[in-house]
């Protein structure tokens, strides 16, 4: 099993390229199953995410091409409709398989992700809004069965922001009969994308972008190309990088208009940072950073996935940070880590205290989950010594090559063959 081998005290300098965003690319190709033909997407990032989704578009009967961050489709034969547990246990993300495969085949068999049981969770609003259309939902051994002969445009309104359940309601609208009016979207830019895609399919859909859409079902829709957004998330963890290794990064092929709160919170914390429009450029001085009290929301607020790169800066603050989670409550599993690198971190209620201290330490640590192993790697900049990162097959499944683009801007971080 892989590993990271970093060792700390360098400064970055150069330039940093964001590749497409993960959250976008993988709506977007179960978008592909609405309608059959071929399609052509750029600018894809190479995740394992983003493979696990082909394969299980391949499984579906699609065929996938894939080649240097460019993806060749064919939906014209994808009639199987069964999305697997071994693929759906291990990205939560395939459940957005749902929505299309009812449109389109009039009937879905799709794995609860994690296998959890049937209950309040979060696939619970995707399957309530899969009811508003009309479609019959059960649970078999483990399996969300969804039939319709026609989905039937109808109000839905979320209770909470959910991206995952907006993508998967709106696939699902856009071929229903009638009119469907959802509030409450979230609004997030890959939202955004995946709507602006379908629109150019031949989708009827009013406010784009705004927490209510109007959905004009349609017969049928065309494919179409498309080119993905940059990564949002990689963005900001690139400016947690210079944060916590020192020195001057030009961040290239990114939105800046998409990572405003993390861009304001950065500069907060004692960053440089002028915004171009596809460019960030951060330097960091010789002074510690600042203190920063930070709350997730839903976009445009503070995003959940750089709670951890953050808290990783905030570890080497001066002052006392707090920040508080509302989206995914016990995601905190890589303050622990942290701590063996020397953080002073303590837990009130869903807000961790992180008391800032002059340096780090290296240790061994190991990654839990996808944001929890950036935030190990970025505190590894920082750390006095070695630090080595295990199971960073996390890491993989969305930061294309951090390695790499660390690297090549004066990191002395390497991937090594490691013990289980």
């Amino acid at each position: 099993m892989d590993k990271l081998v970093i060792q700390g005290g360098y400064p970055l300098e150069g330039d940093i390229r964001i590749s497409g965003s993960k959250n976008a690319t993988l709506p977007l190709l179960a978008a592909t199953l609405l309608a059959p033909g071929s399609y052509r997407f750029t600018n894809v990032p190479s995740l394992r995410d983003v493979r696990t989704m082909s394969h299980l578009l391949r499984i579906l009967g699609a065929q996938v091409t894939a080649t240097d961050h460019e993806l060749l489709m064919d939906t014209t034969h994808a009639r199987y409709n069964e999305a697997p547990y071994e693929l759906v246990k291990t990205m939560r993300a395939s459940f957005y398989v749902l929505g299309p495969l009812v449109a389109r085949l009039k009937e879905a068999r799709v794995s609860l992700p994690g296998g959890c049981a049937w209950g309040p969770r979060p696939v619970d609003l995707h399957i309530k809004g899969m009811e508003a259309l009309g479609a019959k939902v059960d649970l078999d051994e483990g399996y969300v069965v969804a039939k319709a002969d026609k989905l039937k445009g109808a109000a839905f309104e979320f209770p909470i922001s959910s991206v995952g359940a907006t993508g998967n309601l709106l696939m699902a609208a856009v071929l229903a009969s009638g009119t469907s009016v959802l509030k409450n979207c979230a609004v997030e830019p890959e939202i955004t994308h995946l709507a602006k895609f379908l629109t150019r399919m031949g989708a009827d859909i009013e406010g784009i972008g705004t927490r209510d859409m109007v959905v004009r079902g349609v017969s049928e829709l065309h494919p179409v190309d498309a080119e993905m957004i940059p990564d949002r998330i990689e963005t900001g963890t690139y400016l947690c990088a210079v944060g916590m290794a020192g020195g001057s990064v030009r961040i290239t092929h990114c939105e800046p208009r998409h990572a405003v709160a993390s861009i304001e919170a950065a500069r907060r914390m004692g960053l440089e940072v002028a915004a171009g429009s596809d460019f960030l450029k951060v330097e960091k001085g010789k002074a510690r950073l600042q203190s920063v009290a930070v709350t997730t929301e839903p976009y445009p607020g503070f995003p959940t996935d750089l709670q951890a790169p953050f808290m990783a800066m905030a570890a080497l603050a001066d002052g006392t940070s707090r920040i508080t989670e509302t989206i995914y409550r016990d995601r905190f599993t890589h303050v622990a880590e942290l701590m063996r690198l020397g953080a002073r971190i303590s837990m009130d209620g869903e807000t961790a205290v992180i008391e800032g201290r002059p340096e780090l330490k290296a240790a061994p640590v190991m990654s839990t989950d996808l944001r929890a192993s950036v935030c190990l790697v970025l505190a590894g900049l920082a750390a006095q010594g070695t630090t080595e990162v295990k199971r960073i097959y996390h890491l993989d499944r969305g930061y294309e090559k951090i390695e790499e683009k660390l690297s090549k801007v004066g990191a002395r971080i390497t991937r090594e063959e490691g013990e289980l």
